[in-house]
Parts: structure tokens; sequence; C-alpha cells
């Protein structure tokens, strides 16, 4: 299982800087940098809340899920 962030392709589509999310959300730009390299292992429904109102996006636009190698779709 792997969730990929596409926040770089959203900051990019938006024509903004990861400083400047982090002024609007109040999350540090090391954090975001965690969140935006996929080594982050969790992420706050506030912060998550925060992101989309700024970025005027939906959850999915920041992340996607995408089977990694070996797994399969489970079909019962």
């Amino acid at each position: 299982m792997s969730i990929r962030v596409n926040l770089d392709r959203v900051l990019l589509e938006r024509r903004m800087s990861l400083t400047e999310l982090s002024d609007r959300v109040g999350v540090t730009i090391a954090n975001l940098s965690i969140l935006k390299t996929g080594k982050a292992r969790a992420i706050r429904f506030s912060t998550l809340d925060a992101l989309c109102r700024e970025l005027n996006c939906q959850p999915g636009d920041l992340m996607t899920f995408e089977h990694g190698p070996g797994e399969g779709h489970d079909e019962d």
C-alpha cells in the first residue's frame, strides 16, 4: 500500500511556495517538507483541513492511493 502526496503539483498549479503555504496554515516548513516528500507517517485532520482551505482543493487532490510493487487487487 502506498499513499502518494501530490503537494508539489498542487503548489505549482497554485503558484504558491512552501514558505507561503507554511505561513498561511501555521505548519512549519520542515513538517510540510516531510509531508511533501511522502515521509510523513500521519496527518492531522486539522492540518488537512487547513491545507485544503488555503489551496482551494479536496483531500483527494493532495493524496492518492497506489498499489505498491507486488500488491494486487483483492478480489473476493
